[in-house]
């Protein structure tokens, strides 16, 4: 599926590798997700951002160590899951913040 949509957006060669669920077998919040890209990778837990369009994806991210970047589009609260990212906005634009100031 995650293939198929790279492919279709025109954005082969731009984000990779991408990392899909189907590597490690498991499903998030389990940490083995959110570790793929550090093995993937080869970098520190803070050498990268965690940059997601879900509430509790931003607090599993948060709780595996990394830090956070919520893309909340629709202004919702932070979800009650004990995590809160380090960072939040409606557009890329204050990803793109998030991660220069980093």
């Amino acid at each position: 599926m995650l293939d198929a949509a790279v492919r279709n957006s025109g954005l082969q060669g731009i984000f990779e590798p991408y990392l899909g669920i189907d590597r490690v077998r498991d499903h998030k919040p389990d940490p083995r997700a959110y570790r793929m890209a550090l093995d993937a990778l080869g970098l520190k837990r803070e050498e990268m951002a965690f940059a997601t369009l879900g509430g509790w994806d931003a607090a599993g991210a948060k709780a595996f160590g990394y830090p956070t970047f919520w893309v909340n589009r629709m202004g919702l609260p932070v979800e009650g899951l004990g995590f809160a990212p380090d960072a939040s906005g409606p557009t890329l634009r204050e990803l793109a913040n998030f991660v220069a100031g980093a």
